[in-house]
């Protein structure tokens, strides 16, 4: 499939790296709130904290003056905290700064977060005060190259803190520092490193460049509008690039507010406190909400009244009249009533929940996409939808269907400048993936002959939570088959019946060696052993990995000739 240029909907505006990002989006929008926040939810009384665009480029110039300053240019620099005002800066005074920004998984086990942090090879960590026991940790067993701290909230601690960098920085300006304005960055270059979970134990370093990020965001500006006068809701995961991409550098780049959330059980209080106009969320938030939408109208009496006023506002519709708004208002203020888009993506949704919400006019956009493309690789647009696809390839992207079977199905490729560099110190998982410009996104699918992409099989076996967390059974199962007695396994999803997906495990054990170390036992027994030392292995992941069910068995797993387990045929009888 070529360029989509003819399927643009709107013109959007290049932006060749990301001081170029700041210096527009701070002199066009200047008394634009870029973010609002709370001093302190948990207060009696709310203190809310708003900052304009103008002072927001004023903080990173500073904060990146601060940190060249400390002999940080070029050197990569780990960033770990919550979604927050100084997480934002940070990412943008090292970006600006020609340094390299590290974002990680603030959920992360200490013992994972260590191994990154020492992988990634960075010089200086700026984190929440919670992580500073695990940089420790790492200065003081000389492991890594890591030195410097620095804390994102003004804390009591011995080391820097991103108040007191801003107000040296700001010195430093006034007293005629041009460290910062005098930077040359490569936009070409690895400007950013991201960690992705891997299929081993050992996930893999994404390089991305300004260039990667700055032609996705205005390919996505070409099919979506953000306005200036909208205000998104963050609450995904910051350090992901559908987050960080869509809600944090899109609205930057809109001169939108971005509002932070106070944690996932506020957000429909959030959506109506800042008046929330966008949405960025994954299927399993956007469920949640509908599914309460619809008891609320159940306990009032009212299905059948919305029933109606659904077919007389689709009706109207078609005679180009849209009177949703209107119609649904009630329902509406649920959503704090100015809701308007929602970017969705990273697993599949119920089509009667976008039906559902696309009914009561609220726009469900879906995309798609990985970290390894910036990451968004198709969406739908502001007029063109399909339920079921993923969307259209954006403009500067050509995405095809390598080796198609009888069906058009294969796997989907994707050639294009949002695509990225490669992987860090990792030539051989590059070659594999990168081949003349083409990256295998290891998903399955089709294009149909409108040119809407269809996913068919997610990565082969990769299972994918309802709230768009990815889990690759390997990886697991790599954990069970080292416990002593196990000689293979297999993990599995069953969707259970409250809200999210259970991850099971079928594990074969060895009959002779079980025996040999626990002694002659019942199969109930054995069970009971082998959940204790399941738990061992939760206790060391993330909880979204855990085990939540298993069933043990002697009988070896169905395997192909080459001794390759057949996973569809077991997971036809599992499921």
């Amino acid at each position: 499939m070529g360029n989509n240029t003819k399927r643009k909907v709107y013109e959007s505006r290049k932006v060749k790296d990301f001081r170029e990002l700041v210096e527009y989006s701070t002199t066009h929008y200047a008394d634009n709130i870029a973010y609002k926040y709370k001093k302190d939810y948990t207060a009696k009384n709310i203190e809310y904290i708003e900052k304009t665009y103008k002072q927001t480029g004023e903080d990173i110039k500073a904060l990146s003056t601060s940190l060249l300053e400390k002999g940080l240019e070029g050197k990569r620099i780990l960033l770990v905290g919550d979604n927050s005002y100084e997480w934002c800066i940070s990412y943008l005074a090292i970006t600006c700064g020609n340094m390299i920004v590290v974002p990680i998984d603030k959920a992360l086990p200490d013992i994972e977060m260590q191994r990154l942090i020492i992988r990634s090879e960075a010089e200086a960590i700026i984190c929440d005060k919670k992580y500073i026991e695990t940089a420790e940790k790492i200065i003081e067993n000389q492991e890594g190259n890591l030195k410097t701290i620095i804390c994102t909230k003004n804390t009591k601690e011995k080391y820097n803190n991103i108040p007191e960098l801003l107000k040296q920085g700001k010195n430093l300006l006034e007293e005629g520092n041009k460290k910062y304005k005098e930077i040359k960055v490569d936009p070409n270059k690895m400007s950013i490193m991201l960690f992705t979970s891997g299929t081993t134990n050992e996930p893999k370093a994404v390089m991305l460049s300004q260039t990667n990020i700055c032609s996705n965001l205005a390919d996505i500006a070409s099919y979506v509008k953000i306005y200036s006068t909208d205000t998104l809701l963050s609450f995904l995961p910051i350090h992901h690039t559908f987050e960080c991409t869509i809600t944090f550098l899109y609205g930057f780049y809109s001169g939108a507010t971005v509002a932070f959330c106070d944690g996932l059980r506020y957000i429909q209080k959030n959506l109506a406190e800042y008046q929330v106009s966008i949405l960025v969320a994954v299927p399993l938030v956007l469920e949640t909400m509908y599914k309460k939408i619809l008891k609320g109208i159940e306990e009032k009496g009212k299905t059948k009244l919305i029933n109606t006023m659904t077919k007389i506002s689709n009706t109207l519709l078609k005679c180009k009249i849209d009177l949703r708004k209107i119609l649904f208002k009630q329902v509406l203020e649920n959503f704090g009533g100015h809701l308007r888009v929602v970017f969705y993506g990273a697993a599949p949704m119920n089509k009667s929940t976008i039906i559902g919400f696309n009914n009561l006019g609220i726009s469900l956009v879906q995309g798609y996409g990985l970290t390894e493309t910036s990451p968004v690789i198709s969406a739908e647009t502001d007029k063109e939808k399909r339920p079921g696809s993923v969307g259209l390839a954006l403009p500067s992207l050509e995405v095809k269907i390598d080796n198609p079977d009888k069906e058009g199905i294969g796997e989907i490729t994707v050639k294009g400048p949002s695509v990225m560099l490669g992987y860090y110190n990792n030539e051989e998982e590059t070659k594999k993936s990168l081949k003349n410009g083409w990256f295998s996104t290891g998903d399955y699918g089709y294009i149909d002959e409108d040119g809407f992409i269809y996913i068919t099989g997610r990565k082969k076996d990769i299972i994918v939570l309802r709230n768009g967390k990815n889990i690759y059974p390997q990886e697991l199962e790599f954990l069970i088959n080292k416990i002593p007695y196990v000689s293979e396994s297999i993990v599995y999803s069953r969707d259970s019946s409250s809200t999210d997906t259970m991850l099971c495990a079928k594990i074969v054990y060895d009959e002779e060696h079980i025996k040999e170390i626990l002694g002659e036992k019942t199969e109930k027994e054995y069970t009971d052993i082998l959940w204790e030392e399941i738990k061992k292995i939760n206790q060391e992941l993330p909880v979204y990995k855990h085990i939540k069910k298993i069933t043990i068995t002697k009988e070896p797993l169905k395997k192909t000739t080459t001794q390759k387990v057949k996973r569809y045929e077991e997971l036809k009888v599992l499921k």
